[in-house]
């Protein structure tokens, strides 16, 4: 038996803009019994990309057979062939349909041998919280360390480099692949969470406010403070606002019926 159980949610709001470009869903895998798939997109110049990211997810993500506890690696294969699979089809519909779209992604993958896999491209993000700390956070550092060996650049030129804004690092570029990080952690147990948030929500917190918001409420509760307090810090200025949290709690003790028992002892 395991020793967590799962409480997840998903929320977004519109903000401040005209339209609704981001797209979240939480997945599980038709032949893939256990695992659970977070994806989060953000959409730029519409949602036609975002909307493509969730059903290339969900498609790839329905075909894969996990055997007998596949290592690490291939669950991370599994997060880059989304990636790449969805980036083609977005280019494809560029061509075909002279539609110019873009996004973001994040994707966490769990396991039901205690294994989280993410992978990230652009600027939404994924946050690994452990009782309120912040374990872990995906960031702009590791494609900056890419700029600097790819384009050659001196790291101080490449913080501030036009190509180290993550907007160009997307899904559907036609002049450049999306250069995709990876992350994991094993040993998952009850205080673990995992925040996905578009850039709309993480804008306006530290980690500190999100790993305390995450960890005392339920995914439900949090999700609307959140909502609201970055709403109040935007100040009429904020935009899409979305987020999926996955939260690991310690499951219901079970407890005897002694009733029916000695019931059942006296007939």
């Amino acid at each position: 038996m395991s020793s967590y159980k799962l409480e997840a949610g998903t929320a977004q709001h519109i903000g401040n803009r005209p339209q609704q470009n981001d797209r979240v869903a939480l997945m599980t895998g038709a032949r893939a019994p256990g695992y659970v798939l977070a994806v989060l997109s953000d959409g730029i110049a519409g949602a036609a990309a975002s909307e493509q990211v969730l059903h290339t997810a969900k498609q790839v993500f329905d075909l894969f057979k996990p055997g007998d506890g596949p290592a690490v690696e291939r669950l991370e294969q599994l997060l880059r062939d989304i990636v790449q699979e969805t980036h083609l089809v977005i280019k494809m519909n560029a061509v075909s349909h002279q539609l110019d779209a873009h996004a973001s992604f994040v994707g966490l993958l769990l396991s039901p041998h205690g294994e989280a896999v993410w992978a990230h491209v652009g600027d939404s993000r994924l946050y690994h919280f452990q009782n309120g700390a912040c374990l872990a956070r995906t960031g702009d550092a590791a494609y900056i360390e890419h700029l600097v060996s790819s384009d050659r650049l001196p790291p101080d030129a490449a913080k501030n480099h036009r190509k180290s804004k993550l907007l160009l690092n997307v899904l559907g570029n036609g002049r450049k692949d999306p250069y995709v990080t990876v992350g994991h952690h094993t040993d998952l147990a009850a205080g673990d969470v995992f925040l996905l948030a578009s850039d709309g929500l993480w804008h306006f917190f530290t980690d500190a406010e999100l790993g305390a918001a995450t960890s005392r409420a339920t995914p439900r509760q949090a999700a609307e403070m959140l909502i609201n307090k970055a709403g109040e810090r935007a100040q009429g200025k904020g935009g899409n606002c979305t987020m999926a949290i996955v939260k690991l709690v310690q499951p219901p003790q079970e407890v005897g019926n002694y009733t029916v028992q000695k019931l059942r002892r006296a007939v």
